[in-house]
């Protein structure tokens, strides 16, 4: 059925102009829920029944307003092509998963209210966003009618960060030019800007065509030791500084979750130095389990999952892939180079495939929906990602997948202050 018109509910946001991707083509509203978090909605003039409830990735550390109505304008092939669309800022900035899958799912009740319910509900995570949405399809079973998940970070937060924790160590056994200690980011009263950790970091790799022997043997060490890729060495560093201060100094309370004692870093020119001269640190149990309650996946899903990635994706490794099951789980994955490079023929064969399966109860596989897209596609049908400690050192004792099981996740949620502060 083709609805032409909104009804229902009251309207409980701003009517206001559509981004310019969907200037005449739709009806959208803006607004603010009870917590703060800001939202918009797009309805397409023929509409097809069906909502997408969209999870943002970061974490950035601000919001604002306009937030949601960008995402919208970056997805607005999915709006074009009949389908209804909610996102959120999430109320705050900085880390949490839990939190922000929590006003997900207040976005997607905002619409219900605003617009009315729609026939079919599917939840969308884009990057860290993936992280979130697979969590809100786990703590919110009845809201969604199928998941899709792009270049997500579903390792979770208790291993999902530890390329980046290493990175700090060997960057810091380099080049010590950034405070300690690496696991907490920034002391709270640094006033150190991500300008100046980029300064930082040219200052001792320096720059291409200009670089000295030295900075090159040092850039050399970094990339092999983390694995990490060159062009993606400063948004690492980034999140490996403000992203851990946030998370371990504001939602952790100063404990660290993260550890790297018994690693061991190859690759260098002198392993055996670089091993005696890195900084070693363990977890905090606590701040470990209350990191892993708020972020790591248990796979727990009743409703179809797809996921797409592109195998070269430098921030969110595919790799993440091999981390996450379900039991109704397919994977797809495109040639791509670029973190959140998916093209609208690819995000529309994507949801279209997913679609079809919840309609039908035909899963499809990574052929046919590769064949079914049309337009900017790159589908890679037949490839396999490696075992994500492949790609990320493994903390020893950690080589099998951690999960929480059903009786944890109960008890854990009857603990006050378990988790990561709202």
């Amino acid at each position: 059925m083709l609805l032409t018109t909104l009804g229902g509910a009251a309207v409980a946001g701003t009517g206001r102009s559509c981004p310019a991707p969907l200037a005449g083509r739709a009806t959208c509203y803006t607004g603010q829920d009870a917590r703060g978090a800001y939202y918009a909605i797009a309805v397409p003039e023929r509409w097809n029944g069906s909502l997408i409830v969209y999870a943002h990735g970061g974490p950035g550390f601000t919001t604002a307003a306009e937030d949601p109505a960008g995402d919208l304008a970056s997805w607005s092939a999915l709006v074009d092509h009949g389908y209804a669309w909610v996102g959120s800022s999430y109320r705050r900035g900085g880390y949490g998963v839990r939190m922000a899958a929590a006003d997900t799912e207040s976005a997607r009740r905002r619409f219900t209210e605003t617009v009315g319910r729609p026939s079919r509900t599917y939840l969308h995570g884009q990057s860290w966003g993936g992280n979130v949405a697979a969590k809100a399809a786990e703590v919110y079973p009845g809201s969604w009618d199928g998941v899709l998940l792009t270049d997500g970070l579903l390792a979770g937060g208790s291993r999902g960060y530890d390329a980046r924790v290493d990175l700090r160590v060997v960057y810091q056994y380099y080049c010590r030019n950034l405070p300690g200690p690496a696991w907490a980011g920034l002391p709270a009263e640094s006033a150190l800007t991500p300008g100046d950790v980029r300064a930082r970091l040219e200052e001792c790799t320096g720059r291409p065509g200009h670089r000295t022997a030295r900075q090159q043997r040092v850039l050399d060490d970094v990339v092999a030791v983390t694995r990490l890729p060159e062009r993606a060495l400063d948004v690492h560093l980034q999140y490996a500084t403000f992203l851990f201060q946030d998370l371990v100094g504001t939602r952790l309370g100063g404990r660290n979750p993260f550890g790297n004692r018994g690693v061991r870093y190859t690759g260098s020119h002198d392993d055996r130095a670089l091993n005696a001269g890195v900084e070693r640190f363990d977890a905090d149990p606590a701040a470990r389990r209350d990191l892993s309650y708020d972020s790591d996946l248990t796979g727990r899903v009743r409703v179809p999952v797809l996921t797409l990635h592109a195998i070269g994706d430098p921030q969110v490794f595919v790799e993440n892939e091999s981390a996450y099951r379900a039991p109704r789980l397919v994977r797809t994955f495109t040639t791509g180079t670029e973190h959140g490079g998916t093209s609208a023929d690819e995000a529309v064969a994507s949801i279209t495939a997913l679609d079809a399966w919840v309609r039908t109860g035909r899963a499809p596989t990574p052929h046919t929906i590769a064949a079914s897209c049309t337009g900017a596609c790159s589908y890679a049908p037949g490839y396999r990602p490696g075992d994500f400690f492949t790609r990320i050192r493994p903390r020893p004792g950690a080589t099998a997948w951690p999960a929480l099981t059903p009786a944890q996740e109960r008890a854990w949620s009857r603990v006050p202050g378990v988790g990561i502060a709202p």
